[in-house]
């Protein structure tokens, strides 16, 4: 009962950070669910809640055919990267490392504001590379944002454009996690019908946190945010350390 309460405020919080940023569901959720699971049982609850809500990202926004021509080479890679790395990396003993040490790479990343650019030119050969490396960790550790994130913003869509490609991303990664859950047998009936549940609170935070968004200033939330992310990055990192 304690653990479902927490998973129902985990997904209302990551909900509502997606809300206002249009990212951060599968980032929060997982970081803090693997605080009391292992990270292969917080990223099989997140199945249906980032389908859903990654869903109606992407389909609130301009047409897909053209975003899809662009980027999919990205989502393949994705796929592949996911299909292979999951086959040895799922459950592993170091995930939980790995995922505090991707939350505190992607922080300072954010915190530092650093940017890239793509030329056109390296866009056919970067693209399916950052698939597979997105789709490597999102295998190890349920997180889909490094270094998807950081390469989209690369491509300088603009902010609707990037909302869109995010959303995409994150729902090939999601799928793709998912099949390999599945082909593992990971994704149980019990915990099934748990992320079938989440879905609920996961929308209600979107929703609020979609009516937050014109009242917080962004840089603050975004600050605050990340923040949140490399102190839990660090306690996941040090407490795999220490065991």
């Amino acid at each position: 009962m304690d653990h479902l309460i927490y998973i129902t405020f985990v997904f209302i919080l990551a909900g509502a950070v997606k809300g206002v940023t249009g990212m951060g569901l599968p980032t929060v959720a997982v970081a803090l669910l693997s605080l009391v699971m292992r990270p292969v049982e917080a990223a099989a609850l997140l199945v249906v809640p980032s389908l859903l809500t990654n869903g109606w990202q992407l389909l609130s926004g301009a047409p897909l055919l053209p975003l899809l021509r662009r980027l999919w080479p990205m989502m393949v890679g994705i796929g592949v990267g996911t299909l292979l790395a999951g086959a040895a990396a799922l459950d592993a003993p170091w995930a939980a490392g790995a995922l505090g040490l991707a939350l505190v790479a992607y922080a300072l990343l954010g915190l530092k504001a650093v940017r890239w650019r793509v030329a056109p030119g390296m866009e056919r050969v970067l693209s399916p590379l950052a698939g597979v490396a997105t789709g490597a960790l999102s295998a190890a550790t349920g997180v889909f944002v490094v270094p998807a994130v950081p390469y989209l913003q690369a491509l300088e869509f603009d902010r609707d454009e990037l909302v869109q490609a995010m959303g995409l991303s994150f729902m090939v990664s999601t799928l793709a996690l998912a099949i390999v859950l599945a082909a593992r047998d990971a994704w149980q009936p019990a915990m099934a019908g748990l992320s079938f549940v989440a879905q609920l609170p996961a929308l209600a935070g979107m929703l609020l946190g979609q009516r937050l968004r014109g009242r917080m200033p962004p840089a603050l939330f975004r600050r605050c945010f990340l923040l949140a992310l490399m102190v839990l990055g660090m306690h996941l990192s040090l407490q795999w350390a220490w065991q």
